[in-house]
């Protein structure tokens, strides 16, 4: 059988067509992989990850990561007074009382001994003098002065890598403590595992008793029962501040509640006007939309920033920083809920002589229900984890809480405490938006 001249022709074409779509799609393959690489190349001189790698502390991760985990003894000297004071994380609420100490330091006039791990120690000796005694470095001697600042006895060179020194100051960090050694004073750090005080501080007369002994021994303070007595200590406790902790995730929590639900009433009626099959003037409808697109495209963080400056600080300036972004994206969403409704049961409810509202209460709200409060869980349970962020910049929440102790740069056993409880109350509040979602759509507890 033979082909014609115009079957050929088209045959011929359509060879060309396809190695045409080959090439392309060849082309194609090879210009992905060559546009990412590009894309790569770009991130790595744009954002510097070169400079980042040089500029990476890894002794201030380290030490970063132990503060975290862990508590430090200050063991502090004054070298204007010469007074010794021995305090958990530095801080006067977590001192020992005057004459005490822990067993690892020695006191005996000028002199104070202190005992490190793996045979590390320290001596502060008369004269504001400071010695670090190394087992295997050796001793590096120090003295402070008003008037000549620090001073050590073998000279800068002579410092392993460990030390760092200034005539201002003499940093020395090794795995078993650190000390400091400036003009007003000498200060040495021992690290110990766990969070030191966390349930009772040291003027507690339950610090250092245990559970059982506290439940079912006899009673250890005479004004109070000892579960009363524990209780109150520990709530008000004046290191961890417990009390003060639970009132700031109520804040945030409530913060997130008060805007997610306001957001969600606000945008339902406003969301009919959006809606085609409701509102059939159309520049009605697109002066909503573009209202919902304003608000929603101003970021939350945004909002809160002009609101506070309007406002005050405070969680009610973050719940109407929510609530402004969030009416946008509800009314944009309920608007296109109500769009795919169904006609004929409104059309049903409306033969029976129902009025408007009655027709949107009882035809159109059960079928868009399911979605509305599926929505507004969701959104509820995302700003509780954006009201943290929000209340570090209006004041209020555990998210002031976390950039005071940031801070400080010392407490970071208390931002990982802080943590730990945003993550337990964000996993809270997935568990109860399920459950409640699971009543309210499908009748399951």
């Amino acid at each position: 059988m033979t082909m014609t001249a115009g079957a050929m022709t088209d045959l011929a074409t359509r060879r060309a067509a396809a190695a045409a779509l080959i090439r392309r799609k060849r082309l194609l393959a090879l210009s992905v992989p060559v546009v990412l690489a590009a894309y790569f190349i770009y991130v790595f001189f744009a954002f510097d990850l070169a400079g980042i790698a040089e500029k990476a502390r890894g002794d201030n991760a380290v030490t970063l990561l132990s503060d975290t985990v862990s508590y430090k003894t200050h063991v502090t000297r004054d070298n204007r007074t010469g007074e010794i004071t021995v305090a958990k994380e530095g801080e006067r609420k977590g001192a020992w009382p005057e004459g005490q100490v822990p067993d690892w330091v020695a006191v005996s006039g000028e002199t104070v001994e202190i005992a490190l791990p793996d045979g590390h120690r320290v001596t502060f000796g008369p004269d504001n003098t400071a010695i670090y005694h190394h087992p295997e470095f050796g001793d590096i001697a120090a003295r402070a002065s008003r008037a000549g600042g620090v001073q050590i006895e073998d000279g800068e060179a002579g410092l392993p890598e460990f030390a760092s020194y200034s005539s201002a100051r003499l940093d020395i960090r090794t795995d078993a403590g650190r000390m400091t050694v400036t003009r007003n004073r000498t200060e040495v750090f021992r690290y110990f595992f766990g969070w030191e005080l966390f349930w009772f501080t040291l003027d507690s007369p339950y610090h250092n008793r245990g559970v059982l002994e506290i439940l079912f021994g006899p009673q250890i303070d005479p004004d109070r029962t000892n579960i009363a007595g524990a209780w109150h200590d520990f709530w008000t406790n004046a290191m961890w501040q417990h009390g003060a902790v639970a009132w700031a995730i109520f804040e945030t929590i409530l913060m997130a509640f008060l805007g997610t639900m306001g957001a969600a009433m606000a945008a339902l009626p406003m969301a009919f006007l959006a809606a085609r099959n409701f509102t059939p003037l159309m520049i009605v409808r697109q002066a909503f939309r573009r209202l919902f697109d304003f608000v929603r495209g101003v970021d939350a963080l945004i909002w809160t920033i002009l609101l506070s400056r309007a406002f005050g600080p405070g969680p009610l300036t973050g719940a109407l920083a929510i609530l402004f972004t969030d009416s946008g994206s509800f009314g944009k969403l309920f608007s296109e809920a109500l769009e795919n409704v169904d006609g004929k049961q409104i059309e049903g409810i409306e033969s029976t002589g129902a009025r408007p509202v009655q027709r949107y209460r009882f035809g159109v709200i059960p079928q868009v229900a399911p979605v509305l409060i599926s929505q507004v869980l969701y959104f509820f349970e995302s700003n509780t984890r954006s009201a943290t962020i929000i209340g570090a910049i209006t004041g209020g929440g555990i998210g002031l809480l976390i950039t005071q102790a940031i801070i400080t740069q010392k407490d970071w056993e208390e931002v990982t405490y802080y943590i730990v409880l945003i993550v337990v109350m964000v996993m809270l509040m997935d568990t109860v938006s399920g459950w409640l979602r699971g009543r309210l759509i499908k009748g399951k507890g």
